[in-house]
């Protein structure tokens, strides 16, 4: 037996010691003082981790031991029961926490320095002066260029305790000498509402990524800002939206919802309900909403599709969502360490649960899910979808819906297959089209100048030279041969739409794409013609 072989019983066996400790200290029915009280079972699995870690021969990792055994138990429980390392768990929590303290910036790595793609919009940067295209080389004196400089050490540099300051030290073009910004540092939102604008006179279109602390006052200041404008109707988009806290999305479904309508109900291994019901303070109660979902919407996304579908309210426009019914808590580890463990079910107001099926363990097959939809057809013909008649339900005013994975739309409309093409996902991926319209901006920004955002959106058209810098660049880039033929369209929307991330902001990115987006086109003809269409579901 080799070195390495003859410890493998070794870790295996500690490893099934701290999983049995972790797994009897979660459990949910002792209060909070008896919830980590030992026995002695327990007690004799602690000896045998300390008898390791005092006692044996060689030095062993018995940290990493329990890492790899808290994954390992996770693994064979639930899909999304999972296991959050210390080193993530500040990054995950400002992320769900919807803002963090700092300089205020959106940059990336150019050439080994860090540079400056645009400041974030009246955030500590842009007061103090910082620009698009800057070069950060210092701060406070220390170096944040070269090779070796790790995310980790300049996110140490650049974060730090709200309204303390940081001095950078800054190259930009065209000037003789470097520049410096004193900068204190602030709390910086991280947007959930990535766009909010007006598609027609009167129907109103909002787009979610997530569902995060911050989230549901977002929406609010969006909803407002629309009806301002005139919006009667409104598109709630979210596609790709991986969820979030269950919390917002009630607190988002209420706006829609009359006083009294049930939102959803959760029900725990006891059996033990609870109900949330809609209260009297929404906001868009009487005006027509549009629910925009696809393969990617999940979690607290289908909470909202479901509870609008469920209560026979507005139109679910796209293709059939994730499927996840179950619901999360977070807890603490002890060691910066946190869990996030299925405690529930939720259920749709029908009584439906949407989470697609899985076996414990078995991770791959569920995750892969979404080629299973690809082969099958799914995504393209609205017949190919497999529902469970055991598992239909039936709405208020007579509508069937299916429980068992995922809320199946009321107006289908098939991917894109120019759009969703594999090629331009890849690049989307890679950040292409990122990194290639920072380089032709930093040629020159004053060509950009003088165009407002409107007409950017309305009048820019990018031109055969910048496509075919685009695919000589991806090229190079990617040491192959990719021609963009049989998409230059899409190409040439991508490219527009990044410069104008970069330009103004993410809602002028956004007014590009769905510009030709066939859901966004679907629910915009559907507003037109909205009580014929209503009358069938």
């Amino acid at each position: 037996m080799t070195t390495k072989n003859k410890y493998i019983p070794l870790i295996v066996g500690a490893a099934i010691a701290a999983g049995i400790i972790m797994g009897g200290k979660l459990n949910f029915s002792d209060t909070s003082d008896n919830l980590f009280t030992t026995n002695s079972k327990k007690n004799k699995l602690n000896r045998l981790i300390d008898y390791i870690d005092y006692e044996y021969v060689e030095d062993v990792n018995t940290d990493s031991i329990v890492d790899v055994t808290v994954n390992g138990i996770l693994n064979n429980l639930d899909p999304h029961s999972t296991y959050i390392p210390k080193e993530d768990l500040q990054r995950i929590t400002e992320n769900m926490k919807g803002d963090f303290v700092g300089i205020g910036i959106n940059f990336y790595p150019y050439k080994d320095t860090i540079t400056v793609i645009k400041p974030t919009e009246g955030g500590p940067s842009e007061r103090a002066g910082i620009m698009s295209g800057d070069r950060i080389l210092l701060a406070d004196g220390d170096t944040l260029y070269g090779r070796n400089i790790s995310e980790e050490y300049i996110s140490q540099k650049l974060k730090g305790d709200k309204n303390s300051s940081v001095t950078l030290t800054v190259f930009r073009k065209g000037e003789e000498e470097l520049l410096e910004f004193d900068v204190k540092r602030k709390s910086i939102a991280i947007k959930s509402v990535e766009a909010a604008y007006m598609l027609t006179d009167d129907l109103g279109y909002i787009k979610m990524n997530r569902f995060a602390e911050s989230t549901f006052n977002e929406f609010k200041e969006a909803l407002a800002e629309l009806k301002d404008l005139g919006a009667t109707k409104m598109a709630l988009d979210l596609r790709d939206n991986p969820g979030g806290f269950l919390g917002i999305a009630e607190q988002i479904a209420d706006e829609f919802l009359e006083a009294d309508k049930l939102i959803l109900f959760t029900k725990d291994k006891k059996g033990k309900e609870e109900r949330i019901y809609a209260t009297r303070r929404g906001n868009f109660e009487d005006g027509e909403i549009y629910i925009l979902i696809n393969e990617n919407s999940a979690s607290a996304s289908e909470v909202i599709a479901g509870a609008l579908q469920d209560n026979d309210k507005g139109v679910i426009v796209g293709r059939r969502s994730y499927g996840k019914g179950l619901v999360q808590r977070e807890m603490a580890l002890g060691d910066g360490s946190a869990v996030r463990l299925t405690v529930s079910k939720y259920y749709t107001p029908t009584g439906r649960s949407i989470q697609r099926p899985y076996t414990n363990g078995d991770k791959k097959n569920y995750y892969d899910d979404y080629y299973k939809r690809l082969r099958t057809g799914e995504l393209v013909d609205e017949g190919s979808i497999t529902v469970d008649d055991s598992l239909k339900f039936t709405t208020p005013k007579g509508k069937v819906v299916y429980g068992g994975g995922g809320i199946i739309p009321d107006v289908f409309v098939p991917v894109d297959r120019l759009f969703d093409n594999e090629t331009i996902n890849y690049l989307r991926r890679r950040g292409h089209f990122g990194y290639f319209v920072f380089e032709e901006l930093d040629k020159d920004r004053t060509l950009y100048q003088d165009i407002s955002k409107y007409d950017f959106i309305n009048n820019y058209e990018v031109s055969d030279d910048i496509v075919v810098r685009f695919q000589d660049y991806v090229n190079q880039k990617e040491l192959t041969n990719i021609t963009f033929v049989a998409y230059n369209d899409e190409i040439r929307r991508l490219i527009k739409a990044t410069l104008a991330r970069q330009l103004f902001d993410d809602n002028a990115f956004s007014e590009i794409l769905n510009k030709e987006d066939i859901v966004v086109k679907e629910v915009i003809l559907l507003s037109s013609d909205y009580p014929s269409i209503n009358s069938n579901y």
